[in-house]
């Protein structure tokens, strides 16, 4: 995948503009291989593919990266610039701009959110979805920070509660269009991909930075001119551990802070504002369970339509079809199963497995897998077990919890889009969620695309998102997919 070059200049003075041409040039950067979505590069609106060759030019433009490139000032603490080659030149996924998007979270400054913003205040009220404090944020396109979006940004904590009943503090953020005023018709509730699960890495912090991979999510929403809530979820951010892929936490962050923006002042989000939710991968997760939940959490919510892709239905079949390239989002797992389990992990890990969990929790998506890549989980198990060996063995009944598609969801147009070429999330998960609600009943657009990969079939799922978006806010059915599912 690489090409001669001359190496890039390292100085200080180069060293922004090399990390942002490389950031810009890899459009779904950030994805980086399994449950997480895009990186915002420069001019994120405007680089949304509309065509299926857009789409592969953006997967053209990253395979012509070259691994030579890399520095030490481009490659994260603890990771040598030799490891960071051998992992970008053993994968067609992983980029040197992947590379220079870790690096660059190590040496920013926080975002504009006050610190003290997130600690949870000493009592919380009976009601979920109630605001207890907002602050105004920012929205950078670039971990540099040279491009603000223009959009108004508001970071809000609401209360919510956890799947033991426990009242919890969660974050989100609101986006409104510039030059948007009075009551808002409609609003897009983006579920973010695979974040990390340490507090740095909620997305409410991560805008603020430049370093959020679902801006180019965000500044499409934003571009068709509706204000776009992102949601953290529990634990990220605030107070008490982020469970991974956790269906009812997921749902209820979702839905509580949709109906907390309604109250943050200088919003114009109200109980009448059509809602889309949508999501990709953890996100579609989070998108789908928010949609089973609803109409025992949150009944009231105007949800119009949703769009859910790339979704780990069978978080079992996800785990066990995962290669060593993923070993970061089987420790993410592991520390929340094992918590909800009340189970130590040094019951089931060795030396080396410990350390790395501890190591992996305080990394965000991108640096967590480039530092475990091409770690065999069955070398960080006392026994030499799999993951999914530990995962039969001890927390069968959670992976079962988060099953979906068992529930009755809104009667509101879907949309499951899903690349025939995921290697991460298997196609026949999506194609079977998509039956499954036709099946119920469901009206179903189901996105079959040939996206090269996990991060290809986003990239090729867009411009068909912002068209559904764009029908259904306006009324208009779309095509029905389930006669040939």
């Amino acid at each position: 995948m690489s090409t001669p070059t001359t190496a890039l200049p390292t100085t200080s003075s180069y060293r922004p503009r090399r990390r942002l041409q490389a950031l810009s040039a890899a459009a779904v950067v950030g994805l980086a291989l399994t449950l997480c979505t895009t990186t915002a590069p420069a001019h994120a609106a405007e680089l949304v593919p509309q065509t299926d060759a857009e789409a592969e030019q953006f997967l053209d433009d990253r395979a012509a990266e070259d691994p030579s490139t890399l520095d030490r000032e481009s490659v994260p603490e603890g990771i040598s610039v030799e490891q960071a080659k051998k992992a970008v030149e053993k994968t067609d996924e992983l980029t040197p701009a992947d590379v220079e998007y870790a690096a660059a979270q190590e040496d920013l400054p926080a975002s504009g959110v006050p610190g003290d913003f997130y600690e949870t205040p000493d009592s919380l009220p009976s009601e979920d979805g109630t605001v207890l404090k907002q602050a105004d944020s920012e929205f950078y396109l670039d971990p540099v920070k040279l491009i603000k979006h223009d959009a108004k940004s508001t970071v809000f904590m609401y209360k919510t509660t956890d799947e033991k009943g426990q009242a919890r503090a969660a974050t989100a953020t609101l986006l409104t269009p510039n030059g948007a005023s009075g009551h808002a018709d409609d609003a897009v509730v983006i579920s973010p991909g695979t974040q990390g699960i340490a507090d740095k890495c909620a997305p409410s912090r991560q805008l603020g930075m430049g370093t959020e991979y679902e801006g180019i999510s965000v500044a499409s929403a934003l571009a068709a001119k509706h204000p776009v809530v992102v949601v953290d979820y529990m634990g990220l951010g605030t107070e008490g551990t982020h469970h991974f892929v956790d269906r009812v936490e997921e749902g209820r962050s979702v839905l509580d802070a949709a109906r907390a923006v309604q109250q943050v002042d200088g919003s114009e989000i109200d109980e009448d504002t059509k809602l889309q939710l949508r999501g990709y991968s953890q996100g579609g997760h989070a998108t789908t369970a928010a949609l089973e939940l609803q109409k025992e959490w949150a009944p009231e919510l105007n949800i119009a339509s949703a769009s859910a892709g790339a979704v780990p239905v069978d978080l079992h079949k996800t785990v066990s079809g995962l290669s060593s390239v993923y070993t970061a989002f089987a420790l993410y797992g592991v520390v929340g199963f094992a918590e909800q389990a009340d189970i130590d992990t040094s019951d089931f890990l060795n030396e080396k497995g410990q350390k790395m969990v501890a190591e992996t929790a305080d990394k965000c998506t991108v640096e967590a897998l480039l530092s475990t890549a091409f770690t065999d989980g069955k070398s960080l198990t006392k026994n030499g077990e799999s993951f999914t060996d530990i995962i039969d063995e001890n927390f069968t009944d959670i992976v079962d919890r988060q099953r979906l598609g068992k529930s009755e969801v809104p009667d509101v147009p879907l949309l499951v889009n899903h690349s025939r070429l995921d290697d991460v999330i298997s196609f026949d998960q999506g194609k079977e969620l998509a039956s499954t609600w036709c099946r119920a009943g469901h009206k179903v657009a189901f996105e079959d695309n040939l996206g090269p990969t996990h991060v290809g079939g986003y990239v090729a799922a867009l411009p068909r998102i912002e068209t559904f978006t764009t029908r259904t806010f306006a009324g208009k059915a779309p095509l029905d997919s389930c006669w040939r599912l």
